[in-house]
């Protein structure tokens, strides 16, 4: 039996296992034809419908990235391991350098339109709409594979899976299977350490890990910022500019998973400090100011496995409590800073222009669904959930005024007061879903649903789907996918009030978002297989934050228009012998704002991922890879030339001794690629640099 068939057989036994009858599935081979090798070599996912399936039938355009995978990239963060799917790219925000990412091109400053889940549970602060600006990054060591779909996600998963959905799942106790620990140090006083410990006892299967991380970041140089604008204004010279950019943090990352037959229980802790704020918090360079935040998640799942024939079902609720707190003064303008409003109107900080926001989230999220498979056609799964969240202790202290004058006490609090950069508010909402997947042919699946999600902020609203899929042949899978999605207003966007720089707007309508793809797979060969979709978007009521033009810098959130984009991604995958694997991509994004019937801009239009791995021995193996980020256009209005292509190559080698001990040594951007990514140009002229060459080993036992 060829690969291309045993691939084949796979989508046949994992449908039979979800519910269908062996003579209703899109091919006939058995799976037992396959071995525990050639079953490791084909990817499946849940993310696209909830239930198992290979990756070329899944009901949308879906990456697989599992823990070898990152291995093989030398991958420390995740932000190294997105950056490799086609059309994603992972650009950093002034905020701290909190990572964007943008999918087929949909930017926006605080990248509120993509949803990441931690084991299927969401990762979002209600703040801000993302995963919080003291984000600091996401150690990998407990991962044991990454999904990732490209496209829209609410029928499935609400708000806020909008452009993309990331699923991080990490290692039960099985899956670590063993006592790991080991280290790894590196360029930019970089220092990591991790234990892992898991197994099955039992009934019982336990997993535990930790992860330590702490570095200077590296030291890259902006030349000019915020504050030099203001220095030419004013006629002083308090700017840190030129100077390097503040990217040092400490991270902590721990967690535990028990499961006890139908139960299954995760507790997380991702601990944040010393977080320094990158280019300024408003992009004034502060080689002071820094932040800390402490995320808990936790879930607990029972599965009824047997509720009735041929129905089953899971409950689940799950907990998540974060804080954004600042560790020290943080100076959005530094010492001596004078501010010009018109000639002849200033404001004098000689002590820096400080202010101090920090608040405290929790919320909880309870959901049961349901699959029914009693049909000879038709896989049904219904859901219901209710989410409660709560924004309180909302603190600042600052030594301003909100007409940008100093406050007369100096550094003050403003907490429990009209002046605090965001009153306490809290959320509530309640979702149904249903979902059809219906195989009214021997080669042909529709998956149908439809999601109801209704706010107590903001209203409601519907999203539905549909993916018809085609097997073409044995090898050749054909998909045509439609999509709506959404993303709430986050509740900086609803109800700021006494920011410096951007207000709320308690009358912002829910963005949405219609994508149409059409899709193919093929397993040309068992050495070469590809992929290749095409998509097309419209989005509504973008939110944005638009000038208020009232003689300040200020913004107000608004639905402010139209956009749209289309484009393709493609995906190669190449084995030119058993010890020597070839994974390329290509992606072409084009996103215009209908307005201007301009590009939207800062996203690369065109980027490209090639990784060979090669085994020359047993206990050695060879990576590289290279990328590719093409010339970035500027937004509407900026006047700066494009910004230029970059390419970044890596290397590493890997040494293994048995199951025992694993040995690694990687070098990044080899060649010292001066690499940037887009800056405003009302404030960082140059944009925002990326790391130079840097050098990493790490060395992991097993007991």
């Amino acid at each position: 039996m060829t690969t291309t068939r045993k691939v084949c057989a796979l989508s046949l036994a994992l449908a039979a296992s979800a519910g269908y009858a062996a003579d209703d599935n899109l091919f006939e081979d058995s799976l037992w034809a396959l071995s525990p090798e050639e079953l490791g070599q084909i990817r499946v996912t849940s993310i696209a419908s909830g239930t198992i399936t290979p990756l070329d039938k899944a009901a949308a355009v879906t990456t697989v990235i599992t823990a070898e995978d990152i291995a093989a990239m030398g991958a420390t963060d995740i932000d190294e391991v997105l950056e490799t799917v086609p059309g994603l790219h992972v650009s950093p925000s002034t905020l701290a350098y909190f990572p964007r990412y943008y999918f087929r091109g949909i930017v926006s400053a605080r990248n509120p339109q993509t949803l990441m889940l931690v084991n299927g549970i969401p990762l979002r602060t209600l703040v801000f709409g993302n995963r919080g600006h003291i984000w600091g990054g996401m150690p990998l060591k407990a991962v044991e594979r990454i999904e990732v779909i490209r496209g829209p996600g609410s029928a499935l998963y609400g708000a806020d899976a909008f452009a993309g959905v990331i699923n991080v799942i990490t290692k039960s106790g099985k899956e670590i299977n063993g006592t790991y620990t080991g280290a790894r140090a590196g360029s930019f006083d970089t220092q990591a350490g991790w234990l892992l410990h898991g197994g099955v006892y039992g009934d019982w299967d336990i997993g535990v890990s930790l992860e330590y991380e702490g570095t200077d970041g590296f030291k890259e140089i902006i030349a000019s910022d915020a504050q030099t604008i203001n220095d030419n204004a004013a006629g002083t010279a308090v700017s840190h500019a030129p100077g390097s950019v503040n990217l040092g943090r400490d991270i902590t990352e721990v967690r535990l998973e028990a499961g006890f037959k139908s139960f299954k229980a995760r507790l997380g802790y991702q601990g944040r400090n010393n977080l320094q704020t990158g280019p300024g918090v408003i992009q004034a360079l502060d080689p002071y100011g820094e932040f800390r935040s402490d995320r808990v998640n936790a879930d607990l799942t029972y599965d009824f496995s047997n509720l009735a024939d041929h129905l089953s079902a899971s409950a689940q609720v799950s907990y998540y409590y974060g804080t954004q707190d600042p560790e020290s003064n943080n100076y959005l303008y530094p010492k001596g800073t004078v501010l010009v409003f018109s000639p002849g109107s200033t404001a004098s900080f000689p002590d820096g222009f400080i202010g101090n926001p920090g608040y405290k989230e929790q919320n909880v999220l309870t959901q049961i669904s349901s699959l029914y498979s009693g049909s000879k056609d038709h896989r049904i799964r219904l859901g219901l959930g209710y989410f409660w969240g709560d924004v309180y202790e909302t603190t600042e202290t600052k030594n301003f005024t909100p007409m940008f004058t100093p406050r007369p006490g100096g550094l003050e609090s403003v907490a429990d007061t009209d002046e605090v950069w965001l009153p306490e508010k809290d959320r509530t909402s309640y979702f149904g879903y249903i979902q059809d997947e219906w195989q009214f042919a021997q080669n042909w699946q529709l998956t149908s649903g439809l999601r109801y999600d209704h706010y107590s902020d903001f209203g409601q609203t519907m999203n539905p789907r549909a993916a018809l899929i085609w097997a073409t042949t044995e090898s050749f899978t054909s998909k045509l996918l439609y999509g709506r999605a959404f993303r709430a207003p986050s509740f900086e966007e609803l109800f700021v009030i006494s920011n410096p720089f951007s207000l709320g707007n308690p009358d912002l309508k829910p963005e949405t978002i219609d994508t149409y793809e059409l899709a193919f797979t093929h397993y040309l060969s068992k050495e070469v297989e590809y992929s290749m979709n095409f998509f097309y978007y419209r989005i509504k009521d973008f939110i944005t934050f638009a000038p208020l033009n009232d003689g300040t810098p200020r913004s107000q959130a608004k639905n402010v228009g139209r956009r749209k984009g289309y484009g393709t991604e493609l995906e190669v995958k190449v084995n030119p012998s058993d010890k020597w694997t070839l994974t390329a991509n290509y992606a072409y994004q084009k996103s215009v704002d209908e307005a201007m019937d301009e590009d939207v801009g800062d996203a690369p239009n065109h980027q490209i991922y090639v990784r060979s791995d090669y085994w020359f021995d047993p206990q050695w193996a060879l990576h590289t890879q290279i990328n590719w980020v093409g010339r970035q256009q500027r937004p509407p209005g900026d006047t700066r030339p494009d910004l230029d292509d970059y390419a970044t190559v890596d290397a590493g080698v890997r040494y293994f001794q048995g199951q025992q001990i694993e040995a690694s040594l990687f070098v990044k951007n080899i060649f010292d690629r001066d690499a940037k990514e887009p800056g405003p140009a009302s404030a960082l002229p140059e944009d925002l640099p990326l790391a130079g060459r840097s050098i990493y080993a790490s060395l992991q036992y097993k007991f």
